[in-house]
């Protein structure tokens, strides 16, 4: 069983155990009918998911839809075992694993209470120029736990790690990055300085296998404005041509972003083993991941979780001990707000900050730290900021709608829901 540690997300448990949980039967050779509950769910999930503009891919995706979707498999890392190894570490919490710097534990209740992890939004997006290899290493060297980054496809299939699809920005290119070819790309160097080169996701998994990284895990953000069957697939491919570390496998570090349920017929065809987490700004839709939807964490905007309705989503989601993240957290003050309200994880452009909050966090007493969770004020807050939080959730509801009517097919959770509660039982 792999060792449970404040960096490790994924931890292997009993409730991913082969023996608890055998495997599901694999589908039936090619020239023998599947299953007929194989055949229910494929034919369910694709009437589910009959919209306009879908059925051609419905139709070329039928293949991978004869398993069901999302389903326990060996060693599978759900999500609530990632909440439950956090909450079970209190005794070895890292603050900051590289300078040595942890807290001991008085054998209380706050004591107890984990700390955020801290997620390196884009590396150590503050010091470096944003998505490269500098960025990563230096997230590693001040403690992060883990790293986010996010996905794009070059035109000869290699999987590359950039925020924009266009060049501009960060490479002073007018190009597409779809466009372009990986030796044209590997050429490129940021505007930025130091002046750095693009890395490749094959680049970043090859610095987690070296010595000292085991615990170290990423969230991959995968761009919407890729096309899902390839971007999906050329992950997996290149997931596998990176040997893990010994300790962990990738199924235990690799975390999938996910901005809509169009990923998942993908996610159960290339990547079904591994977690993903629901990446986005609308409670709505988060919410209905949170219901329909086992087996998923959340990466949430951070202004949406303060309020009410935010707290009702954050206490629901530890209930189900489903993990939720908070992006893009740079404000001490709102890194205080999350380490009080519980979240799993701060996904900042400011890791070394972060890390330090934590610790005068640790370092305060115990009663001032449980008046600070019980019983948060607003005080301390300049009017702007309450204003700014009022004026970022007001846009976000108004903007609902929308985003549901463009995030549909939602009959694709529905259905995965149905097979997920029937499976567990």
């Amino acid at each position: 069983m792999a060792e449970k540690g404040r960096g490790a997300p994924f931890p292997s448990s009993p409730a991913s155990d082969p023996a608890a949980h055998p495997p599901h039967p694999a589908p039936a050779a090619a020239e023998q009918p599947p299953p007929a509950s194989y055949i229910r769910v494929r034919t369910e999930l694709c009437e589910s998911l009959t919209m306009p503009g879908w059925e051609k891919l419905l139709m070329e995706e039928s293949q991978p839809l004869l398993q069901p979707p999302l389903t326990p498999r060996d060693g599978f890392p759900a999500p609530a075992d990632f909440a439950l190894a956090l909450q079970s570490d209190s005794a070895n919490r890292r603050v900051d694993h590289r300078h040595g710097t942890t807290a001991a534990s008085t054998g209380s209740k706050m004591s107890s209470r984990p700390l955020p992890q801290a997620i390196a939004h884009r590396g150590y997006k503050a010091k470096f120029p944003e998505n490269t290899m500098a960025a990563f290493v230096g997230a590693v060297d001040v403690g992060a736990h883990a790293i986010e980054t996010d996905v794009h496809l070059s035109r000869d299939g290699v999987v590359v790690l950039s925020h924009d699809p266009t060049l501009e920005r960060c490479f002073g290119r007018k190009e597409k990055i779809i466009d372009c070819d990986w030796q044209f790309l590997a050429s490129l160097r940021t505007k930025a300085k130091p002046h750095e080169p693009m890395p490749r996701l094959a680049d970043l998994l090859e610095l987690m296998t070296r010595p000292g990284n085991e615990q170290l895990w990423v969230l991959l953000d995968i761009k919407r404005d890729n096309n899902l069957d390839d971007v999906m697939r050329l992950i997996a491919k290149t997931i596998a041509s990176v040997n893990p570390s010994p300790s962990r496998p990738w199924t235990q570090r690799v975390v999938l972003g996910i901005w809509s349920p169009k990923y998942l017929p993908f996610v159960s065809k290339y990547l079904s083993e591994f977690p993903m987490t629901y990446i986005s700004f609308s409670l709505p839709c988060a919410w209905y991941f949170l219901e329909h939807v086992p087996r998923i964490s959340f990466n949430m905007y951070a202004p949406v979780l303060v309020g009410p309705v935010g707290a009702a989503f954050r206490k629901r989601a530890q209930r189900l001990h489903r993990p939720v993240f908070a992006w893009t957290v740079n404000k001490e003050r709102m890194m205080e707000w999350n380490i009080a309200k519980g979240l799993d994880g701060v996904v900042t452009d400011e890791p070394l900050k972060f890390l330090e909050v934590c610790k005068r966090w640790e370092d305060k007493s115990d009663v001032k730290r449980l008046d600070e969770v019980e019983g948060w004020t607003w005080d301390g807050w300049k009017i702007w900021e309450v204003l700014d939080l009022l004026r970022v959730q007001l846009f976000i509801w108004l903007l609902t709608p929308v985003i549901l009517w463009w995030l549909r097919p939602w009959g694709a959770v529905r259905e995965m829901g149905r097979q997920n509660k029937a499976i567990d039982g």
